[in-house]
């Protein structure tokens, strides 16, 4: 008897020093979710979640706070898993001792913890399903009851219990079974998650539902018995069916998620929920919207297509949307390609001129300044090429202001020798345009034209600076930015609102575009179309927001034709016209320091009672000059180039002493000699009626005396023009 109590104590301290040792500690705050998150959650500015993860160790994200929570849930939870919860301190002794009894029988882990308070233990501190786990998690369930009270406890289980397909918690057992949130489910489908929470595997609705069912009507009558159901609500659970509906996520925000998560992770930061500033109503608009254009221009051999829409007031990202046509039977969100044509960098064609000309206005050339629209054939290698407008026409002198509304590009290419190639490249670094990686001479004059590969993000980006007053101010998704989100001066107010006013001038493209490209709200709208119609682009903002399109081929074929006035410029028109729907609308902002003055619309000089004229604007200190006196000259002698006004740009690679203007009078019979006078002196005199002069910078006036058979020279009028 003696050594029969010896053995019990020591076997007895034997498994009390070894339960004490097996027992683990709890955190201050025993229910924190601790380090276990790999993978933010989405969510739109709204909390509309745009991305699920599984692969996070706990349930992050879809949690409900226990007073959201329907109680009819709560119950059921309860009498399900734990009738005793309430009551109990940890553990429920007569169901525990049920359920030890039971698997020693059947030498085997049968039935598991049997409260709620064991269950989150075993989910704080996982171990192997086994008798010794089930003995120790009954000693941490009792101490976890001291650090934590019921509510809480319940409220972390309903949060966590897992359930099939790797969810948990009961907002998404809701989501996966009935896509549906809790305050909408009926009192079947409660009972129909509580009974899933104990087998999700054998009470699968989908391919276990008269098993389930079966649950579902004993766990009635059980919260029938206790007054949790009244016999009507009974009745109603047993009739109602299960009306099983998998989640249909209409909105396709995948691209936009993988770019937040990508810039979160080098960021470094791995926050659980990233709340972003996507406006889900208007990304499914936007996207039924870029799905029908493509739709519209697929038989032009238009595959891909994307659009970015930016509210300018805060430069945050309102919708990303990538589209792909699709056919035979596929619907758009499955045709979405891989690709994130937002940040796949593509030629943007005459997108590029409006940075260009804005640069242009802030070195001194105005919206009257005169760029000559002839044939330009540059030596390219051992070569030589060619520039042409899109339409193949030149239509010669042309004020700034038409030279960009018509998206010109001899004038564009002109415009680029009198900024530089390195200064403008420069400018768009600044203005977030960071692809174009390469030397200037790399990409040449065809910079002004959009050569160099840039993404579309990259070009909205540009656009919000002009949008924004000259305002560089980096573009977020983020609904809460960071403190340090400052904006630079990228570009002058006066510059930047210039040129909006210029592209948002019907009047100013009618040579090119005709009366087409006009908005019902003043809206600034350049096109763009590369090399082969390989790409076409639409970019516009308004007083609100900027807009950017793309449209073509990732795999870099040819479309058909389109351009960026065709489809990317009506997907424009669209997405404005929801932008601005039952809206306050306003003009496009114009600098309060810029003069307005009466041009010529010929040749750009202050308007005399001659000419026809026009208002236009000017940064200070640019308005031209009155007109001085017209010399006496004679009608029939004139000067055929230069023509009043012209600005001629230097070309910086070329030496000084190589370059030269052509002068050059009308032909008259007889002419013998030419006398050429530049600023009052004579420079040359040649037997000709042509005369190259070397270029001097700076502001110049021309006439020349044309000697014939008369007695007395012809004087031809005096012409104004500028080397810059």
């Amino acid at each position: 008897m003696t050594a029969g109590i010896a053995v019990t104590a020591l076997a007895t301290g034997a498994l009390g020093w070894a339960t004490h040792r097996a027992l683990r500690e709890f955190a201050d705050d025993p229910l924190a979710l601790g380090e276990g998150a790999v993978k933010a959650q989405v969510v739109a500015r709204d909390g509309t979640p745009l991305s699920y993860t599984l692969e996070n160790s706990w349930n992050t994200t879809d949690v409900a706070p226990l007073a959201a929570i329907p109680m009819q849930l709560q119950q059921a939870f309860v009498v399900a898993e734990d009738q005793h919860f309430y009551e109990h301190h940890g553990v429920d002794w007569p169901a525990r001792c049920a359920a030890v009894w039971q698997n020693i029988r059947a030498f085997a882990g049968v039935r598991g913890a049997g409260s709620i308070t064991e269950q989150v233990v075993r989910m704080i501190h996982p171990r192997p399903r086994t008798l010794w786990s089930h003995w120790i998690e009954g000693f941490e369930a009792a101490r976890l009851e001291r650090q934590a009270s019921k509510a809480q406890i319940l409220g972390f289980y309903l949060n966590q219990v897992p359930y099939a397909d790797r969810r948990r918690g009961v907002v998404q057992a809701a989501r996966v079974y009935f896509d549906r949130g809790l305050d909408t489910l009926s009192a079947a489908e409660f009972l129909a998650l509580a009974v899933l929470a104990r087998s999700p595997s054998g009470m699968d609705l989908r391919r276990n539902l008269p098993r389930a069912r079966r649950a579902i009507n004993q766990l009635a009558a059980r919260l029938l018995q206790r007054g949790f159901l009244t016999a009507s609500q009974n009745a109603q659970v047993r009739a109602d069916g299960l009306t099983l509906r998998a989640p249909v996520l209409d909105l396709d925000a995948s691209h936009f998620v993988s770019h937040v998560l990508e810039v979160s992770a080098r960021s470094g930061q791995q926050p659980r929920q990233i709340r972003t500033t996507l406006d889900p109503h208007f990304q499914l608009l936007t996207q039924r919207i870029l799905d029908a254009a493509l739709a519209a221009v697929g038989k032009r051999r238009v595959h891909d297509g994307a659009v970015l829409v930016i509210d300018t007031e805060r430069n945050e990202i309102q919708a990303w949307v990538v589209g792909r046509a699709y056919s035979g039977g596929h619907s758009p969100s499955e045709a979405r390609g891989g690709y994130d044509t937002i940040v796949t960098p593509r030629q943007p064609g005459s997108t590029m001129k409006p940075l260009l000309y804005a640069l242009a206005l802030e070195q001194g050339w105005t919206a009257a300044t005169l760029i000559d629209d002839a044939e330009l054939s540059e030596s390219v290698g051992g070569g030589q090429h060619t520039f042409h407008n899109y339409s193949h026409v030149h239509y010669g002198p042309l004020r700034l202001r038409e030279a960009l509304g018509n998206s010109l590009n001899i004038p564009a290419v002109e415009t680029l020798k009198f900024v530089g190639h390195d200064r403008f490249l420069q400018r768009l670094h600044l203005l977030g345009i960071s692809s174009l990686t390469q030397h200037p001479e790399f990409y040449g004059d065809g910079l002004a034209l959009g050569n160099g590969e840039v993404s579309l993000y990259e070009m909205a980006q540009a656009y919000t600076v002009l949008a924004r007053q000259g305002r560089y101010l980096p573009i977020t998704y983020l609904a809460d930015p960071p403190r340090n989100r400052h904006e630079t001066a990228a570009f002058s107010p006066e510059a930047a609102t210039l040129i909006g006013n210029i592209l948002a001038d019907p009047g100013a493209r009618t040579r090119e575009f005709g009366k087409g490209l006009q908005f019902p709200v003043e809206t600034a709208i350049k096109t763009g179309t590369s090399t082969d119609y390989r790409d076409a682009w639409a970019i516009a903002f308004d007083y609100r927001h900027t807009v950017a399109v793309w449209m073509g081929n990732l795999d870099g074929a040819p479309m058909d034709g389109v351009t960026g006035a065709v489809g990317p410029a009506m997907v424009l028109r669209s997405v404005f016209s929801e932008l601005n729907r039952n809206q306050d609308t306003r003009d496009l902002p114009l600098s309060r320091h810029l003069v307005t003055a009466k041009i010529c619309r010929r040749d750009g000089r202050l308007a005399d009672d001659i000419c026809e004229s026009t208002d236009e604007w000017f940064l200070p200190g640019t308005v031209p000059a009155d007109s001085e006196p017209t010399p006496k000259a004679d009608a029939e002698y004139r000067l055929l180039q230069p023509t009043a006004g012209l600005h001629v740009a230097r070309d910086p690679r070329i030496p000084a002493q190589f370059e030269a203007l052509p002068l050059q009078v009308a032909p008259s019979p007889g002419l013998r000699r030419v006398d050429w006078y530049i600023d009052g002196r004579e420079v040359s005199s040649t037997a000709s009626d042509r005369y190259s002069w070397p270029l001097a910078r700076g502001a110049h006036e021309v006439y020349s005396r044309i000697w014939d058979a008369a007695p007395e020279p012809h004087v031809t009028e005096a012409i104004r023009f500028y080397v810059h």
